[in-house]
Protein backbone atom coordinates (compact mmCIF):
# COMPACT_ATOMS: atom_id res chain seq x y z
CA UNK A 1 0.00 0.00 0.00
CA UNK A 2 0.93 3.98 -0.24
CA UNK A 3 -0.61 6.51 1.58
CA UNK A 4 0.11 10.26 0.85
CA UNK A 5 -1.29 13.48 1.96
CA UNK A 6 -1.76 16.84 0.79
CA UNK A 7 -1.83 18.56 4.21
CA UNK A 8 1.31 17.95 5.40
CA UNK A 9 4.40 16.64 3.35
CA UNK A 10 5.87 13.20 5.08
CA UNK A 11 8.51 13.53 7.95
CA UNK A 12 8.03 17.20 8.29
CA UNK A 13 6.35 19.28 10.53
CA UNK A 14 2.42 19.63 10.82
CA UNK A 15 0.56 22.49 10.31
CA UNK A 16 -1.09 24.17 13.06
CA UNK A 17 -4.35 23.63 11.34
CA UNK A 18 -3.98 20.05 12.05
CA UNK A 19 -3.11 20.25 15.53
CA UNK A 20 -5.01 20.58 18.83
CA UNK A 21 -3.56 23.47 19.93
CA UNK A 22 -0.84 26.56 18.47
CA UNK A 23 1.92 28.27 20.03
CA UNK A 24 0.60 31.79 21.54
CA UNK A 25 3.30 33.91 22.68
CA UNK A 26 1.30 35.60 25.35
CA UNK A 27 -0.25 32.13 26.94
CA UNK A 28 2.23 29.89 25.66
CA UNK A 29 -0.39 27.79 23.80
CA UNK A 30 -4.44 28.37 22.24
CA UNK A 31 -6.15 26.18 20.57
CA UNK A 32 -6.27 25.29 17.24
CA UNK A 33 -8.44 24.41 14.35
CA UNK A 34 -7.70 20.66 15.18
CA UNK A 35 -8.73 19.69 11.42
CA UNK A 36 -8.25 15.95 10.17
CA UNK A 37 -5.87 16.36 7.16
CA UNK A 38 -6.07 14.87 3.86
CA UNK A 39 -5.59 11.11 3.47
CA UNK A 40 -5.24 9.26 0.15
CA UNK A 41 -4.28 5.83 -0.68
CA UNK A 42 -3.79 2.81 -3.27
CA UNK A 43 -1.72 -0.36 -4.28
CA UNK A 44 -5.17 -1.97 -1.98
CA UNK A 45 -4.27 -5.61 -1.34
CA UNK A 46 -6.83 -8.07 -2.55
CA UNK A 47 -9.51 -9.13 -0.74
CA UNK A 48 -9.67 -6.22 1.38
CA UNK A 49 -13.00 -5.58 2.54
CA UNK A 50 -12.75 -2.00 4.73
CA UNK A 51 -10.75 0.28 6.01
CA UNK A 52 -9.10 1.46 9.62
CA UNK A 53 -6.95 4.68 10.10
CA UNK A 54 -4.62 5.34 13.08
CA UNK A 55 -3.26 8.32 14.21
CA UNK A 56 -0.23 7.49 17.46
CA UNK A 57 1.92 10.12 19.15
CA UNK A 58 4.44 7.76 19.49
CA UNK A 59 6.74 9.97 21.67
CA UNK A 60 4.12 10.79 25.17
CA UNK A 61 5.86 11.24 28.20
CA UNK A 62 5.75 7.93 30.15
CA UNK A 63 5.28 9.89 33.33
CA UNK A 64 3.72 13.22 33.69
CA UNK A 65 6.12 14.98 36.62
CA UNK A 66 7.41 17.38 34.37
CA UNK A 67 4.57 18.21 31.84
CA UNK A 68 4.04 21.79 31.61
CA UNK A 69 6.00 23.06 34.28
CA UNK A 70 7.42 26.38 33.62
CA UNK A 71 10.54 26.12 35.65
CA UNK A 72 11.78 22.92 33.42
CA UNK A 73 11.44 20.85 30.10
CA UNK A 74 10.52 17.48 29.91
CA UNK A 75 13.89 15.86 29.42
CA UNK A 76 14.58 14.30 25.76
CA UNK A 77 15.59 10.88 27.53
CA UNK A 78 12.70 9.97 29.02
CA UNK A 79 10.93 7.42 28.15
CA UNK A 80 7.91 7.56 25.61
CA UNK A 81 4.62 5.79 25.19
CA UNK A 82 2.17 6.17 22.27
CA UNK A 83 -1.33 8.19 22.70
CA UNK A 84 -4.06 7.71 20.29
CA UNK A 85 -5.16 10.68 18.50
CA UNK A 86 -7.64 9.17 15.84
CA UNK A 87 -9.13 5.69 15.60
CA UNK A 88 -11.43 5.42 12.57
CA UNK A 89 -12.90 1.77 11.47
CA UNK A 90 -15.37 0.35 8.93
CA UNK A 91 -14.58 2.29 6.22
CA UNK A 92 -16.00 0.69 3.21
CA UNK A 93 -13.60 -1.39 0.73
CA UNK A 94 -13.93 1.41 -1.97
CA UNK A 95 -12.68 4.48 -0.05
CA UNK A 96 -9.70 5.85 -1.25
CA UNK A 97 -9.10 9.18 0.48
CA UNK A 98 -10.58 11.40 3.13
CA UNK A 99 -11.19 15.02 2.98
CA UNK A 100 -9.14 17.45 5.49
CA UNK A 101 -11.83 18.87 7.73
CA UNK A 102 -14.24 15.95 6.96
CA UNK A 103 -14.36 14.46 10.06
CA UNK A 104 -12.95 17.33 12.46
CA UNK A 105 -12.97 20.88 11.76
CA UNK A 106 -12.96 22.33 15.82
CA UNK A 107 -11.92 21.75 18.95
CA UNK A 108 -14.98 19.94 20.67
CA UNK A 109 -14.42 20.62 24.53
CA UNK A 110 -16.10 17.26 26.26
CA UNK A 111 -15.33 15.38 22.97
CA UNK A 112 -17.40 14.55 19.43
CA UNK A 113 -20.13 12.35 19.59
CA UNK A 114 -19.17 8.47 18.61
CA UNK A 115 -19.29 6.27 17.79
CA UNK A 116 -21.32 5.61 14.76
CA UNK A 117 -21.15 7.99 11.61
CA UNK A 118 -23.43 9.09 9.19
CA UNK A 119 -20.95 7.07 6.65
CA UNK A 120 -21.52 3.97 8.43
CA UNK A 121 -17.96 3.62 9.50
CA UNK A 122 -17.30 4.09 13.89
CA UNK A 123 -14.54 6.12 15.26
CA UNK A 124 -13.34 4.96 19.02
CA UNK A 125 -11.98 7.18 21.26
CA UNK A 126 -9.05 8.66 21.69
CA UNK A 127 -6.57 9.16 24.92
CA UNK A 128 -7.79 12.62 25.26
CA UNK A 129 -10.64 10.96 26.84
CA UNK A 130 -7.81 9.96 29.64
CA UNK A 131 -5.72 12.83 29.68
CA UNK A 132 -9.16 15.22 30.71
CA UNK A 133 -10.59 12.21 32.95
CA UNK A 134 -10.13 15.31 36.03
CA UNK A 135 -10.56 18.37 34.05
CA UNK A 136 -14.09 19.77 35.33
CA UNK A 137 -14.46 22.01 31.97
CA UNK A 138 -12.93 19.66 29.72
CA UNK A 139 -13.77 15.87 30.50
CA UNK A 140 -15.99 13.44 28.11
CA UNK A 141 -15.38 11.48 25.48
CA UNK A 142 -13.03 12.13 23.20
CA UNK A 143 -14.01 9.96 19.66
CA UNK A 144 -12.59 10.67 16.54
CA UNK A 145 -9.72 13.26 15.82
CA UNK A 146 -8.50 15.45 18.11
CA UNK A 147 -5.15 16.87 17.11
CA UNK A 148 -1.42 17.27 18.50
CA UNK A 149 -0.65 19.26 22.02
CA UNK A 150 2.27 17.72 23.51
CA UNK A 151 3.51 19.70 26.21
CA UNK A 152 4.94 22.79 25.51
CA UNK A 153 7.77 21.82 27.66
CA UNK A 154 8.67 19.09 25.89
CA UNK A 155 12.52 18.92 24.79
CA UNK A 156 11.49 16.26 22.18
CA UNK A 157 9.86 17.14 18.91
CA UNK A 158 6.73 14.80 18.79
CA UNK A 159 6.49 12.18 15.64
CA UNK A 160 2.75 11.73 14.72
CA UNK A 161 2.00 8.85 12.30
CA UNK A 162 -1.19 8.23 10.52
CA UNK A 163 -1.62 4.27 9.37
CA UNK A 164 -4.16 3.22 7.23
CA UNK A 165 -4.63 -0.85 7.54
CA UNK A 166 -6.41 -2.66 4.94
CA UNK A 167 -9.12 -5.32 7.03
CA UNK A 168 -10.34 -8.61 5.64
CA UNK A 169 -13.74 -8.28 7.57
CA UNK A 170 -16.61 -5.58 6.74
CA UNK A 171 -16.75 -4.55 10.25
CA UNK A 172 -14.47 -5.42 13.17
CA UNK A 173 -15.52 -7.26 16.11
CA UNK A 174 -16.46 -4.55 18.21
CA UNK A 175 -19.18 -2.69 20.24
CA UNK A 176 -20.21 -0.12 22.01
CA UNK A 177 -17.31 2.32 22.99
CA UNK A 178 -13.83 1.06 21.98
CA UNK A 179 -9.94 2.62 22.64
CA UNK A 180 -6.93 2.60 20.08
CA UNK A 181 -5.49 -0.20 21.89
CA UNK A 182 -8.21 -2.56 21.20
CA UNK A 183 -8.36 -2.16 17.64
CA UNK A 184 -4.98 -2.18 17.33
CA UNK A 185 -5.12 -5.75 18.74
CA UNK A 186 -7.81 -6.63 16.61
CA UNK A 187 -5.55 -5.02 13.72
CA UNK A 188 -3.18 -7.20 14.07
CA UNK A 189 -5.20 -10.23 13.63
CA UNK A 190 -7.11 -9.13 10.43
CA UNK A 191 -4.39 -6.52 8.33
CA UNK A 192 -3.90 -7.20 5.47
CA UNK A 193 -1.57 -4.17 4.77
CA UNK A 194 -0.90 -1.16 5.61
CA UNK A 195 1.12 1.97 4.81
CA UNK A 196 1.66 5.18 7.23
CA UNK A 197 2.98 8.33 7.21
CA UNK A 198 4.70 10.61 9.88
CA UNK A 199 4.19 14.16 10.97
CA UNK A 200 5.78 16.33 13.32
CA UNK A 201 5.12 19.00 15.86
CA UNK A 202 6.19 20.62 18.99
CA UNK A 203 4.74 23.90 21.10
CA UNK A 204 8.17 24.47 22.53
CA UNK A 205 9.09 28.04 22.38
CA UNK A 206 12.12 26.75 22.43
CA UNK A 207 12.02 24.43 19.26
CA UNK A 208 9.76 26.57 17.04
CA UNK A 209 11.82 27.31 13.99
CA UNK A 210 10.79 23.24 13.50
CA UNK A 211 7.25 24.23 13.10
CA UNK A 212 5.63 25.80 10.20
CA UNK A 213 3.14 28.66 10.18
CA UNK A 214 -0.32 27.45 10.66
Amino acid sequence: MKLRSDSFAAGQPLPGKLAFARPDPATRVALADNRNPHLAWDEVPEGTRSFAILCVDHDAPSKPDDVNHPDREVPAELPRADFYHWILVDLPAGRRALEEGAYSSQVSPRGKPGPELPDGSRQGVNDYTQWFATDHDMSGDYYGYDGACPPWNDALVHRYEFIVHALDVDRLPLEGRFDGRQVQDLIARHSLGSASITGTYTLNARLLPATPDA
